[in-house]
């Protein structure tokens, strides 16, 4: 097997990401795969499938494998792994290397069943990872020098926020408010404030394009449709960015007092790096409108976001492949 052939994945809640060692992120799809419950045979998989949720006839099923950042159902995330690994290294391939991006706050239990899930899909050797340290990596943050870097990773199922020294986690803080929780944060607004009933896949459009984590100097408007929980017939309402940002406090304010956390945390010496340094958001989460200047207002430190936030994690995971990390765990 050539070196070409070692990939790194970021096995999200929201989407699956593969770096290919020499080609970079090559596959970046919904971890979404659609089921006929009655013959057990996959339609479709990643942005197909995801296009059939609530969308679905009876027999058919658009199930996530993963929730919170761990397998939820093991025989699908093993068939969805063996899927875009066959897609990454071909036909007949032989079995690669795969390191795999995980949420630090994972149990042995679930790491487990993480690794033998990419081993069955068709890994030689698998190797986790810390997604805040692959998240770091990706940014081009030299994670081997004694200094205290901030990195708060911001997927679809948990919120990484981790302060790194040494190569290592010093502390950190898993949460599960991420991506996902502000789509069900914006379903239920529209259903208190509307008694209107959305999908999620509405609520992730609106979360995207008029969410927001911070006001905004002129405010955006979109129209939303979903179904009438009182008439229980199609209505289409006009909804505001400073609804979405009203929708959105409750999470944002949590995210925010879990940061304050981790830093209280945080030996002095590397809290002071993190004053002078400031603190990097990586994943999805970190696109959200405002993100960056509502936590440096709450903590008092520059934030940034990452070059390509989304891809973070995916990145450092390939790069991590050739650096002797302590925190890598072995199954074959």
């Amino acid at each position: 097997m050539g070196i070409q052939k070692d990939i790194g994945i970021d096995l999200g809640t929201a989407y699956v990401l593969v770096y290919q060692k020499g080609k970079g992120v090559v596959i970046n799809e919904p971890s979404v795969v659609a089921i006929d419950i009655y013959t057990d045979q996959i339609l479709a998989i990643g942005a197909e499938a995801k296009k059939m949720i609530g969308r679905t006839p009876g027999n058919i099923v658009a199930l996530r494998p993963l929730r919170e950042g761990v397998i939820s159902n093991y025989n699908v995330t093993e068939r969805m792994l063996k899927h875009f690994i066959g897609k990454v290294c071909g036909r007949g391939f032989s079995k690669p290397r795969i390191l795999v991006g995980i949420p630090s706050g994972v149990t042995e239990v679930e790491k487990r069943a993480i690794s033998e899930a990419a081993i069955q899909a068709g890994g030689k050797e698998v190797f986790l990872i810390e997604e805040p340290l692959a998240a770091a990596i990706g940014a081009g943050i030299d994670i081997s020098k004694p200094n205290g870097v901030m990195i708060i990773d911001i997927g679809g199922g948990t919120t990484d926020i981790a302060v790194i020294s040494l190569g290592s986690i010093v502390t950190s803080k898993m949460l599960k408010v991420a991506g996902e929780s502000f789509d069900d944060a914006i379903v239920k607004y529209m259903r208190k404030e509307y008694n209107l009933y959305i999908g999620e896949q509405t609520a992730e459009d609106l979360k995207i394009n008029i969410g927001g984590a911070y006001p905004r100097e002129e405010p955006v408007y979109m129209q939303c449709s979903g179904r009438d929980l009182l008439a229980g017939l199609p209505r289409t309402v006009e909804v505001s960015s400073a609804e979405m940002l009203e929708a959105l406090d409750e999470s944002i304010q949590i995210l925010c007092g879990a940061i304050r956390e981790v830093l209280e945390q945080t030996p002095p010496e590397l809290a002071a790096d993190i004053g002078t340094n400031g603190i990097v958001l990586s994943g999805g989460g970190a696109l959200l409108y405002g993100i960056d200047k509502r936590i440096e207002e709450c903590v008092g430190i520059r934030t940034i976001v990452a070059e390509d936030p989304l891809s973070c994690v995916a990145v450092g995971t390939g790069i991590a492949l050739d650096l002797p990390l302590p925190s890598r765990s072995r199954r074959t």
